[in-house]
């Protein structure tokens, strides 16, 4: 399905529903995502079909895949201790190559983490498999106050 590696099995399968990867993230619940996947500097996010993601021929509108993005990216650059750290967007970029229907399916990889910016990139599958979008987006770690 994709040239990314596959992270490991998350240790964060069964979250309460606005919870991604052990962040409470209203937009999470809002949208229905899962993150499936965490750990090795990678991550995977399932977000279900509905309607009300749609543009007005009906494909998951362009500004959700980016939001499913930013999540998955975010996730990848937080994968080595998800616990202690939440990241800040500094810049995400898109390249949409496919219209959107259905489940989609975010895989991203951190593949530069510094003390407090890193990068990563990602790309977004339809539940047969066909690329949709590229993303790469740049993040500030910050470390949680728990």
């Amino acid at each position: 399905m994709s040239e990314l590696p596959l992270p490991p099995l998350s240790a964060f399968a069964g979250e309460a529903p606005g919870t991604l990867f052990g962040l409470s993230m209203p937009l999470a619940a809002a949208f229905h995502l899962t993150g499936t996947h965490i750990g090795n500097d990678a991550a995977r996010i399932v977000m279900p079909p509905n309607p009300a993601y749609g543009n007005s021929r009906g494909d998951v509108h362009g500004g959700v895949l980016a939001m499913l993005m930013d999540c998955a990216l975010a996730s990848a650059v937080r994968s080595h201790d998800p616990a202690r750290f939440g990241v800040a967007t500094i810049d995400l970029t898109m390249h949409y190559l496919a219209p959107a229907r259905g489940e989609v399916v975010a895989l991203a990889v951190c593949e530069r983490r510094g003390r407090s910016i890193s990068f990563a990139r990602g790309q977004v599958f339809d539940s047969e498999g066909t690329l949709l979008a590229l993303a790469t987006g740049t993040f500030k770690l910050l470390e949680r106050s728990i």
